[in-house]
């Protein structure tokens, strides 16, 4: 039924867009002049209604419609790696919310003097994982910074995982033997908003050895849930990547991908400049960027990866 509601929302859309063009061609026939500057206005939005469209049309993957759970991590380094892995989280956010995402943060788990180790965020709406995909890897961070008392310059890393939320959970069946569940009590603000309840949930899969924990809401049934989503989500992108690397051995070409690897650098000194190594694509509006501004660098990687 969501696909097609999804479908249907499609077509209302594109033929909204139809009849657009159509009473536009009509006022142009009828237009003697006093018209034009608004004509203009009119199809300038129009040109980016349709461009951003077509941007759409890449998004043709299996899973590229759905909800993402995307998760940060941040590098070694201490207090500046932290620090960074809370500025991606923030940009995400705002990127989230620029484009009408709901965002919800699962779990979060934070540095000792500042910014954050680690982080989960569900991000739902139509598309969030086509787009957010292009994300998946690591991001450096050049800067002054400001946890140095001599100011100097520092390079820190955070790695970006994006997975898709799996609708259908027939794709990744879990059996109760193979998990090991722990609660905790949730960490956060103290004072009179400390968490006294076991309400934060910690899901070991015994097979694999992966942990996933969740302790933002209140109630640990939800916590459980929502841990599972993410266990799924992991368990799924594992399965994917095995099928990937037995491809690739059978091809004779295995590249092994190293923390160093950035796919992104975001240098605010000594100049400006954000720039994605996959692409080459590279803005100087770096404040911009992370306020959430990401259309240019996604745009890029999805006409550059068709597939």
């Amino acid at each position: 039924m969501k696909k097609i509601a999804a479908l249907e929302a499609l077509i209302q859309e594109w033929e909204q867009t139809s009849n657009q063009i159509t009473e536009l061609q009509s006022l142009l026939e009828m237009d003697d002049g006093s018209l034009t500057a608004e004509l203009e206005e009119q199809i300038g939005k129009l040109e980016a209604e349709l461009a951003h469209k077509e941007t759409e049309m890449l998004l043709s993957g299996p899973y590229d419609q759905g909800n993402a759970i995307l998760a940060i991590h941040a590098g070694a380094g201490g207090t500046e790696s932290q620090d960074w892995a809370s500025m991606l989280m923030r940009m995400y956010l705002r990127w989230a919310e620029r484009n009408n995402f709901k965002s919800e943060i699962v779990d979060l788990n934070e540095g000792g003097e500042a910014g954050i180790k680690s982080a989960t965020i569900s991000i739902t709406g139509l598309r969030a994982y086509g787009y957010l995909r292009s994300e998946r890897g690591v991001h450096r961070l050049v800067r002054l910074s400001p946890y140095d008392a001599a100011h100097r310059r520092h390079t820190s890393f955070a790695l970006v995982e994006v997975l898709p939320e799996l609708e259908d959970n027939s794709e990744v069946i879990i059996s109760p033997d193979d998990i090991q569940v722990e609660v905790y009590k949730s960490s956060g603000a103290g004072g009179q908003n400390v968490q006294k309840n076991m309400t934060a949930v910690r899901i070991i899969h015994l097979p694999t050895g992966l942990v996933v924990t969740c302790q933002n809401e209140r109630s640990q049934t939800q916590n459980r849930e929502n841990a599972m989503k993410v266990l799924r989500a992991r368990l799924f992108e594992m399965k994917q990547q095995e099928h990937a690397e037995e491809i690739s051995d059978l091809k004779g070409e295995h590249k092994k991908v190293e923390w160093g690897s950035q796919i992104r650098s975001y240098v605010l000194h000594p100049y400006q400049m954000v720039k994605d190594h996959r692409t080459d694509y590279e803005t100087s509006q770096t404040q911009a960027v992370l306020d959430g501004d990401l259309d240019g660098l996604i745009e890029a990687f999805l006409r550059s990866k068709p597939d």
